[in-house]
């Protein structure tokens, strides 16, 4: 059984990222054969920057590889050292409706809010469903929020096996990932990029506190008792803190005479205590440019072994004689 998911190297991971997601990536290695790639091919379409999206493709990696994944057991590759997925884009597009394309939400959003999405964005589901179906992933991990991109998925591989009649690709089922809880950002809303509301494990300590101490609080004094079920400093504390340490907090808050700036502080040490072996690997990875190289070559090689299979298939089915790939 193939696990297959990616993410867009648009800036830094943050614990949102992590207690979604990655930490149950690690764990799926147990059970699958994972494949885990770096979706640059999918920043293009937001003009991102090119020094920018280089860099941070490279952050991606080091981030992936400190967080626990593991090239020995998962094949970590970038996106576009895989040529084939945009060969197999070109190929899907033509059994592809457009109004398929049409009711993708990144689409409709864009839309929405009065912007002109590009070419880009209005096929950016056809592009994951090869990403999906190249593959043949049998499972994606997903957020109850992402599932669309995977039905759209599994009605362009059902209309292209139906119109060839033959079962050419795998039909993918969602993985939903059930994380601890929705995690909060500074602002109190689902932590996310978009939102700049983020707090970065890996980001340098002084930028780290100042992400923890901008956590959004209200006016209560610090004599005055405090509710901890109301605050996200509590929230963000009990991911990391243990049952006792919790219900420490919980008290000092509604004993009164503990301020919002002692509870940042401490969620400041829990977090640095969790991520501290974390951060001291990743720190060590970026020193180590050539071994992170050597994961993403040997990674792709082993992902485009496995599309240039599936191409060779879906060309030959659909009529086209020419096989560049030899044999």
């Amino acid at each position: 059984m193939r696990s297959l998911s990616g993410v867009k190297p648009t800036g830094g991971l943050h614990i949102g990222n992590y207690f979604g997601a990655i930490r149950q990536f690690v764990e799926l290695q147990e059970k699958y054969e994972c494949y885990y790639f770096i979706a640059d091919y999918h920043t293009l379409n937001t003009h991102m920057d090119p020094a920018l999206l280089t860099k941070t493709t490279w952050d991606i990696v080091a981030d992936y590889l400190a967080l626990g994944l593991d090239p020995e057991r998962s094949t970590i590759f970038l996106q576009s050292m895989v040529p084939e997925v945009a060969e197999l884009t070109f190929l899907l597009s033509n059994i592809t409706p457009m109004g398929l394309l049409q009711r993708a939400h990144s689409y409709k959003d864009q839309i929405a809010k009065g912007l002109q999405p590009n070419h880009g964005l209005f096929t950016y589901p056809l592009l994951m469903a090869s990403d999906i179906l190249l593959y043949d992933s049998n499972v994606v991990p997903v957020g109850k929020d992402q599932k669309q991109h995977l039905e759209i998925t599994r009605d362009i591989a059902m209309k292209f096996n139906q119109e060839y009649g033959e079962e050419v690709f795998t039909l993918p089922d969602p993985l939903i990932l059930e994380s601890v809880a929705v995690v909060p950002g500074t602002d109190g809303q689902k932590m996310s990029k978009s939102y700049g509301n983020t707090i970065e494990m890996f980001a340098p300590a002084k930028q780290l506190k100042k992400q923890i101490m901008s956590i959004v609080t209200d006016a209560t004094s610090l004599e005055a008792p405090k509710d901890p079920d109301k605050c996200n400093v509590v929230a963000l504390y009990k991911l990391f803190a243990d049952k006792t340490q919790v219900a420490a907090m919980e008290a000092n808050y509604r004993a009164g005479n503990y301020g919002y700036g002692h509870a940042k502080m401490e969620l400041h040490r829990a977090l640095l205590e969790y991520f501290g072996p974390m951060r001291e690997k990743r720190e060590a990875l970026t020193q180590d440019r050539a071994f992170i190289t050597q994961v993403l070559e040997e990674g792709s090689r082993r992902a485009r072994a496995t599309a240039i299979k599936k191409i060779r298939k879906v060309k030959k089915i659909m009529g086209l004689v020419g096989d560049v790939y030899g044999k």
